[in-house]
């Protein structure tokens, strides 16, 4: 019976470590976030303490820690839009460096094109303006009546010398 109790122990003693084994291979830590990772969140994102500064590139104590709770959001599994949206939810949109596509947000990615096809259409119509019309007498080698005598005199003694 001691034998029994023994190989009893001796069974139970393994079956316990594979299962510890088990349960540490089952919770390996994942790596931490690199900075690349934290930075190429970081660099879509303004602080709202500095003006115009991306986070990633920002010194102060509050950016700092801002980069720290992205390093946290990544190791815990979070994705790069559910980071940013967090963000934005506990600041605002203004924390996005691409200001969302939706709302007057639209006006944004609209405007610059509608003034640069407008700008395109007014040098046209300019252009065109400019452009000689068929019959311009100054153009097309004829005289014009309120033409300066003394320019007549010059032409005048042009076509001669040609001749």
């Amino acid at each position: 019976m001691n034998k029994d109790k023994f190989l009893h122990s001796i069974f139970l003693s393994i079956t316990f470590c594979f299962m510890v084994a088990g349960v540490v291979s089952a919770q390996e830590q994942t790596p931490s976030p690199s900075d690349d990772d934290v930075n190429e969140i970081a660099g879509q994102m303004y602080c709202p303490v500095c003006e115009n500064i991306p986070l990633d590139v920002c010194d102060t104590p509050a950016c700092a820690q801002w980069r720290d709770l992205i390093r946290e959001k990544l190791a815990a599994g979070w994705t790069e839009d559910q980071i940013k949206d967090y963000f934005v939810l506990q600041y605002g949109d203004r924390v996005l460096a691409e200001p969302p596509r939706r709302g007057l947000n639209w006006l944004v990615y609209i405007l610059p094109v509608a003034f640069f096809l407008g700008g395109v259409y007014i040098l046209f119509r300019v252009f065109r303006r400019m452009r000689p019309k068929a019959g311009d007498s100054t153009f097309d080698g004829g005289t014009d009546v309120h033409q300066d005598p003394y320019e007549n005199r010059v032409e005048e003694a042009l076509r001669e010398r040609r001749k």
